[in-house]
C-alpha cells in the first residue's frame, strides 16, 4: 500500500496546487496585510516596490472599537438570522407540499427551482428595477389599487426589507430541494406505524419528520448561515449599501474600503469575518455534537 500511495498523492497534487494559488496564498496575504498600513498609495506596483509598514494590531483595534463596525455587525447578524429563518421555514413548507402526490407536481418543482437556476446577480438587478420607487413594477401594481408605494431603496426601513425579500426568493429553492431529498429518504414504515398508533398529521410531522430531518437540517442551516453572512451580490446590486451605508453588511463594507484604497482595513475586515465564522462553526458543531451524545 505504501508503495502505491504515490499514485494517490500524484492525483491530489494538481488540486492542492490550485487550492494553494487561489485560496491559501490570498488568505495568507490578507492576514499579513491586516497587520500593516497597506494602502493604494504605498502598495507595490510594476514601477516601484511596496513601502507598507508593519503596525501590529492597530487595524484591529481601530475597527473593532468603532461604532461603524458594531453597526455593520449588528445588521449583518439580523440579516443572516432573518434570511435563514425564512429560507428554512418556507423551504420546509414547500418541501412538505411537494412531497405529496398530486397532479402537476413535477411542473411545480421546476417553477419553484427557477430562482435557484437564474444567476444571483441577474435576479438582484431585476429586483432592483422591481423595487424602483418611480417606475418599478411593484409600486405600479400598488398604484393600480390606489396605494402609494414606498421608496423601497431609499427609505430607511424599506431599504432593510427589500434585500431580505430578494435573498429569501433566491435562497428558498436550495432549502426546499435539500429538505425534500431528506423527506424522501425517510422510511415509509415510520409513517405507517404513526398512522396505526392514531397520530395526527401534526403529531406525525413533529415526532417523525422533524427528528428524521435533523442531520439534513443541521447541515443546511449551517451552510445557509455561512453563505448569507458573506452574501455580497444582493446588498451591492439592490440597495448598494444605501441609504447612507446603513444596509452595508461586513463583506460589502470590506469591499467599500478596498475601493477607497484602504487595503489594510479591507483585509482586516476580511480576517474578522473569517474569524467570526470559524468561531461560530466551532460552537455550532460542538453544541449539536454535545446534544447528540446526550441523546
Amino acid at each position: 500500500m505504501r508503495d502505491r500511495m504515490w499514485v494517490a498523492y500524484a492525483f491530489m497534487l494538481p488540486v492542492f496546487v490550485v487550492m494553494a494559488v487561489i485560496v491559501l496564498y490570498p488568505l495568507a496575504l490578507s492576514i499579513w496585510s491586516s497587520f500593516t498600513d497597506l494602502s493604494r498609495a504605498n502598495q507595490a506596483t510594476v514601477f516601484r516596490p511596496g513601502s507598507e509598514q508593519f503596525i501590529g494590531l492597530d487595524n484591529y483595534a481601530t475597527i473593532l472599537t468603532s461604532e461603524e463596525f458594531r453597526g455593520r455587525l449588528g445588521w449583518t447578524t439580523i440579516w443572516t438570522a432573518v434570511n435563514v429563518f425564512f429560507h428554512f421555514t418556507i423551504g420546509m413548507g414547500l418541501a412538505l407540499l411537494l412531497n405529496q402526490k398530486f397532479r402537476g407536481r413535477t411542473a411545480y418543482r421546476l417553477v419553484l427551482m427557477l430562482p435557484w437556476a437564474v444567476p444571483a446577480f441577474v435576479s438582484a438587478v431585476a429586483w432592483r428595477y422591481i423595487f424602483n420607487g418611480e417606475y418599478g413594477a411593484l409600486n405600479l401594481m400598488l398604484a393600480s389599487f390606489g396605494i402609494d408605494g414606498p421608496n423601497w431603496l431609499s427609505d430607511q426601513f424599506w431599504a432593510y426589507v427589500a434585500p431580505i425579500v430578494v435573498n429569501v426568493w433566491l435562497g428558498v429553492p436550495f432549502m426546499m430541494v435539500a429538505l425534500l431529498g431528506g423527506m424522501q429518504s425517510i422510511p415509509q414504515e415510520l409513517y405507517e406505524a404513526a398512522r396505526v398508533d392514531g397520530a395526527t398529521r401534526r403529531q406525525t410531522f413533529w415526532n417523525v419528520t422533524v427528528p428524521q430531518l435533523r442531520s439534513v437540517s443541521v447541515a443546511i442551516i449551517l451552510l445557509g448561515i455561512i453563505w448569507t453572512f458573506n452574501l455580497f451580490v444582493v446588498i451591492f446590486l439592490t440597495t448598494g449599501g444605501g441609504p447612507g451605508g446603513r444596509t452595508d453588511i461586513l463583506v460589502t463594507e470590506s469591499f467599500n474600503l478596498f475601493q477607497a484604497g484602504q487595503l489594510a482595513q479591507a483585509a482586516t475586515y476580511s480576517v474578522v469575518i473569517l474569524s467570526i465564522l470559524l468561531i461560530f462553526v466551532a460552537v455550532y458543531q460542538r453544541a449539536f455534537r454535545t446534544e447528540d451524545v446526550a441523546r
